[in-house]
């Protein structure tokens, strides 16, 4: 998922992020990771389910590795495998929620849980984007709150929940997994404006050409 973005008519003042006030998780070592270049709308890999990951094994461990560097590379707050053309469910993130806390990590065989039945339902409706739909914003109501289940690189399970922003990444990198980008929940009209967005705008990292 792309950076936090805020057009200049969405607000009467300038957007300021809360300062960064906790840490949950541990930046990577990336001293052998390789950045590789990101995959755009319209490579099949985005558009079909990804395989289940069966081996936790180095190989696993490195290609986690290889989605953070490629995540930094293109200044991303979060990355799916498909999105460097890797048919696994697997995705990374370092995401800072609205309460200024950062957090770092991935998900090995993601799924979104069902929406908590005793907590209130509240849309966030702010502005999206994609390193697979580069330079292109759109905005897209989602639950201000999100948890994942799945199992870490070692195979043991782990669970991750958030609010805000970063609960609206969670859904955003669980969707790419199963074939589905934000731009596919838009209507018509919007997901016709992100593409010519796109289609306008020049991406500040390197893309894998579908032609």
């Amino acid at each position: 998922m792309a950076e936090q973005h805020n057009h200049e008519h969405d607000h009467d003042h300038e957007h300021e992020e809360p300062a960064v006030t906790k840490v949950i998780g541990e930046v990577p070592d990336l001293s052998k990771a390789e950045a590789r270049p990101i995959t755009v709308v319209g490579n099949p890999v985005l558009h079909r389910e990804c395989q289940d990951v069966t081996a936790f094994d180095a190989e696993l461990s490195a290609l986690i590795d290889d989605m953070f560097a490629s995540m930094y590379a293109a200044e991303g707050v979060g990355l799916a495998a498909n999105q460097i053309g890797v048919d696994l469910k697997v995705f990374v993130y370092d995401c800072p929620d609205d309460e200024g806390v950062r957090h770092i990590g991935h998900v090995v065989n993601p799924v979104l849980e069902e929406f908590p039945a005793d907590r209130r339902r509240v849309l966030d409706d702010g502005h999206e984007g994609c390193l697979s739909v580069p330079t292109a914003y759109a905005e897209l109501p989602r639950p201000d709150y999100a948890a994942v289940s799945g199992r870490d690189k070692d195979g043991n399970p782990v669970r991750v929940e958030g609010t805000g922003f970063f609960a609206r990444c969670l859904q955003h990198e669980t969707d790419h997994l199963y074939g589905f980008l934000y731009i596919d929940k838009l209507s018509k009209r919007a997901r016709k404006d992100a593409l010519k967005q796109m289609a306008e705008g020049t991406p500040k990292y390197a893309t894998v050409s579908n032609d």
